[in-house]
């Protein structure tokens, strides 16, 4: 039987903590955009408070959350974890996100602050500001072993930070981020920091989807579009609405007079 809070109520608060991965979903605004849902492995998350949760992201290829999170209007985010060992149970963490990159000032607070132990090819903090927080019964979900954490990601960028800085320039993360995630599947722009490099520098963005879903056109999108017809459309009701009140309104007598022509004598 699900129970749902408004809040990460503190008695599950252990047991999120102690999990070793999370999933993340988001979604682009666009009927037409396509959902995200990826896994995180790692110890790099917390609660900061009762209505506020965050994961560290590290770098990939693709660049979903940030892209959706970064849209005007959106934020749209959830967060859940399974139990696969133990009881069995899931929790999910709704409520509106935003990244914060490396490089800024907010992600220098935030990584002191809150003492984050940033890793070479961390890209930013997501942050969840909680609007619910729900448990389920996850019976189905089978039993796994865990045996521990996979180093593949974090050798790399260990290797590739080294080689950057004995000056292989070419090696740097900015141009990593540009190449990588600069733009979504949905050609939105994604991490903010990658984009305005890649404009700088003129690096082109990795080719990601193929076929008729890829995406033909790339950069911001407005945060709502309206067709032509339909701005007709309000033009005309306006003007009904209009006269329709300048009949309901004007006086009696006035329309009278006018319609006597004693108006204008």
């Amino acid at each position: 039987m699900g129970v749902y809070y408004e809040t990460i109520p503190s008695s599950l608060k252990p047991w999120i903590l102690d999990q070793k991965m999370l999933f993340v979903g988001t979604a682009p605004l666009s009927p037409n955009g396509h959902i995200n849902i990826s896994p995180k492995g790692g110890k790099q998350f917390g609660i900061v408070s009762p209505t506020q949760f965050w994961y560290l992201d590290l770098t990939g290829s693709g660049v979903e959350t940030h892209a959706h999170l970064h849209e005007p209007q959106n934020g749209r985010i959830c967060i859940m974890f399974i139990a696969y060992t133990g009881p069995p149970r899931i929790v999910r963490i709704w409520g509106t996100g935003r990244a914060v990159e490396n490089g800024t000032p907010e992600w220098d607070v935030f990584v002191r602050e809150n003492k984050v132990d940033t890793i070479p090819g961390s890209r930013s903090i997501i942050l969840v500001d909680v609007h619910q927080c729900a448990t389920s019964c996850g019976f189905s979900v089978p039993t796994y072993e865990w045996t521990g954490w996979r180093t593949t990601l974090d050798d790399f960028f260990v290797k590739k930070e080294k080689k950057f800085l004995e000056g292989k320039e070419e090696e740097s993360m900015d141009r990593y981020w540009a190449f990588k995630s600069q733009y979504s599947i949905d050609g939105m722009p994604g991490m903010k920091r990658g984009y305005q490099y890649a404009q700088t520098n003129g690096v082109a963005p990795l080719k990601k989807w193929v076929g008729k879903w890829a995406p033909k056109d790339f950069g911001p999108r407005p945060a709502q579009q309206i067709a032509p017809i339909h701005l007709v459309l309000v033009a005309i009701l306006s003007l009904i609405i209009g006269v329709t009140l300048a009949v309901t309104l004007t006086p009696p007598d006035f329309v009278r007079k006018v319609q006597h022509k004693e108006f204008f004598l």
